[in-house]
């Protein structure tokens, strides 16, 4: 393993690594593909205390990811391979959890906005591009594409870290949203792994939500936070540490 991160408090996360290194390739997200083309602004969100998650690159130094995947005591890295395909992990500057964020929201049916972001200690090399994001609001029936580096079947943890992603038409079981989008497709959604990752139309780069939560088991309901509306927060942070991210047009 190289890059910063690797040594002090990095035991039980070496430890994710290796697994995730030693995770043979699986046919799915769940119900969907293998997408290595769309993996370029993705990273994995690695945890002290075992939680594997998904990133968003938003700029050289930033990651922005689901809140529960960073939140609590535990130890955070950011992992991804070289090009000679090696492990790296980066060490953290900074994170900063959304204030809206609660951690007990599903089990007290309360609102929540799980979201976080944070600061490589050192930039993400070259070869990664910097997703476009975007404030657009779907509606019901529109297709989205949901990737994540997580499991590909439930229950088999060795298929997690190999970047996948598959198309899921919106829906509305609660009339329109301002915070969240759902996706539903029988068979096909999120499982393990696939926390923070991109939700962005089919066919493009833009990404206008990450993934949260996922109900029912893997390939149930998966949820998502709508970007659009936490704009003010996300480029606030992003400016308190000097950098901004990239919106794509209204």
């Amino acid at each position: 393993m190289r890059g910063k991160g690797t040594r002090a408090g990095g035991r039980t996360v070496a430890a994710a690594v290796a697994w995730v290194v030693l995770a043979g390739p699986a046919p799915a997200v769940v119900g969907g593909r293998e997408a290595p083309e769309a993996a370029g602004s993705s990273v994995m969100v690695l945890s002290s205390n075992g939680g594997v998650c998904t990133g968003v690159v938003v700029a050289r130094d930033a990651v922005l990811t689901a809140a529960h995947c960073v939140s609590g005591r535990a130890e955070h890295r950011v992992h991804f391979r070289d090009a000679a395909g090696a492990p790296v992990l980066l060490d953290l500057a900074s994170r900063v959890v959304h204030p809206g964020y609660d951690a007990g929201a599903i089990a007290g049916r309360r609102r929540s906005i799980d979201l976080a972001l944070v600061r490589t200690a050192s930039a993400l090399p070259p070869r990664f591009s910097v997703a476009p994001l975007s404030a657009a609001m779907p509606r019901a029936g529109e297709r989205l594409a949901l990737s994540g580096y997580g499991a590909g079947k439930a229950g088999d943890a060795r298929s997690t870290g190999t970047f996948r992603s598959v198309a899921l038409p919106v829906v509305e079981p609660y009339g329109q949203s301002r915070i969240l989008v759902w996706l539903k497709s029988a068979g096909a959604g999120g499982c393990q792994g696939d926390s923070g990752g991109p939700i962005g139309p089919e066919g493009t780069a833009a990404v206008l939500a990450v993934s949260a939560w996922i109900g029912g088991g893997c390939g149930g309901v998966s949820q998502g936070v709508l970007l659009g509306p936490q704009r003010d927060w996300i480029d606030r942070t992003l400016a308190g540490w000097g950098t901004t991210a990239t919106w794509t047009a209204p």
